[in-house]
């Protein structure tokens, strides 16, 4: 175990870990954060098309993907951009995020 402790005692700088060089996001791949609102693009298995959701986790190192928490009790993973859309304050954070980039 890796002990990053001072001689003082105190915790140092956690080292950050540059991304992996095979680890390329896709151009039209969603910026999801855990607690952000989305909405089902399409019909899922128990999640009908329009259902909105929370993202309780995302996860991915290639593919970025969420498991989301909808409003009808449905917990599902494994989702992404082809079955989720950004919907309330998540879809205006990303829409801004793209206007400064493009």
């Amino acid at each position: 175990m890796l002990d990053i402790r001072r001689p003082s005692g105190r915790l140092e700088d956690m080292p950050f870990w540059k991304p992996h060089a095979l680890a390329k996001p896709h151009a039209d791949q969603l910026e999801l954060r855990m607690g952000d609102r989305v909405t089902a693009k399409v019909d899922l298995h128990g999640v009908p098309s329009g259902t909105e959701g929370k993202v309780i986790l995302a996860n991915g190192f290639n593919w970025q993907r969420y498991r989301v928490l909808f409003g009808n009790g449905v917990e599902m993973g494994d989702l992404d951009g082809r079955h989720l859309e950004p919907a309330g304050k998540t879809a205006k954070r990303l829409a801004k995020a793209a206007s400064k980039r493009g």
